[in-house]
C-alpha cells in the first residue's frame, strides 16, 4: 500500500493505493475506480461510532456502498445510487445524505465481469467465486450479487449512546430478520489481508429485497437459481474525515 495524507477546505484525506506489480499494473491501476470512504473499520472498533463527516462526503458521485450512521444508528446500503438506512425495524427508507456517518464504503460501480453463482452457495462460501473472477484476492474488490436467494438472514442494530460499548457487544445486541426466499441485491466489499484496518476483512455485503421492504446488514444467504455476481476491481481508497 502507498498511503498519502492531506488536507484541504476543512477536510482529511488518507489516500491508499495499491502498490502495482508491474509497469503493465501501474497502467491498468490508473483506469480502475478509487473507493470513497469515511472512517476505518479501526475506528469502529476502537470503540468510537461518532459521526467523522456527512454522508454525501462519501456517496457523491458513487452508485454502489455500505457502512453505518453515527452512533451505529442502523445500516447503510446504496444500490444504483439511491442511500438507505436501515433500522432495527428492517425497513429500509431512503437517508438524507447530510446525515453524520462513523464508516462507510461507496463505489461508482463499474463491474470488469459477472457470472453465475451455483444453487445451494451460501454467502460463506461467495469469497472463493469473487476472488476467482476479480483475479485476485488482494486490494479492495466492490460486489453485487443479485438475483434470487432461498434462505436470506439480515439484521440491524440499535443506537449506540456514549460511553461506547464494544462492538461485539452491540452486535449480541442486534436485530435479525430471517427473511426467507427473497429477490434481493446484495452489495459490498471484498477486502484483501493487505487492506487491513482499512475495513473488514474478507466479504462485507449489505442488501435490499427488489420492494424495498427490508434489508440490512447480510449475516448469511443461500443462492438460488438465478443468482449473478459482479465483480469490480477498484485502485484503492480515499478517506476522508472532518472529525
Amino acid at each position: 500500500m502507498n498511503p498519502r495524507l492531506f488536507a484541504s477546505a476543512g477536510a482529511v484525506a488518507l489516500v491508499v493505493t495499491l502498490a502495482p506489480l508491474s509497469q503493465a499494473g501501474a497502467s491498468e491501476s490508473e483506469t480502475k475506480a478509487t473507493i470513497s470512504q469515511v472512517g476505518t473499520y479501526d475506528y469502529l472498533v476502537q470503540p468510537d461510532f461518532a459521526g467523522l463527516a456527512p454522508l454525501s462526503e462519501v456517496i457523491e458521485g458513487q452508485t454502489l456502498g455500505l457502512g453505518t450512521f453515527a452512533d451505529l444508528d442502523g445500516e447503510f446500503v446504496m444500490v444504483a445510487g439511491v442511500p438507505y438506512q436501515v433500522r432495527p425495524d428492517g425497513t429500509p427508507r431512503e437517508v438524507d445524505p447530510q446525515v453524520s456517518t462513523p464508516f462507510a464504503q461507496a463505489v461508482d460501480f463499474r463491474p470488469d465481469t459477472s457470472g453465475p453463482v451455483a444453487p445451494g452457495t451460501t454467502c460463506a462460501d461467495l469469497g472463493p467465486v469473487i476472488t476467482a473472477l476479480a483475479g485476485s484476492d488482494d486490494g479492495i474488490t466492490a460486489v453485487r450479487v443479485r438475483g434470487t436467494f432461498t434462505d436470506l438472514v439480515t439484521r440491524s442494530v440499535p443506537r449506540q449512546q456514549v460511553p461506547y460499548p464494544s462492538l461485539a457487544q452491540v452486535v449480541a445486541g442486534q436485530t435479525v430478520f430471517a427473511l426467507g426466499q427473497e429477490r434481493a441485491v446484495l452489495v459490498g466489499f471484498w477486502q484483501g489481508d493487505d487492506m487491513k484496518g482499512v475495513g473488514q476483512p474478507g466479504l462485507h455485503l449489505h442488501g435490499v429485497n427488489v420492494d424495498r421492504s427490508a434489508g440490512g446488514h447480510v449475516l448469511s444467504c443461500v443462492v438460488g437459481s438465478d443468482v449473478q455476481v459482479s465483480v469490480q476491481r477498484t485502485a484503492g481508497v480515499t478517506i476522508h474525515s472532518r472529525h
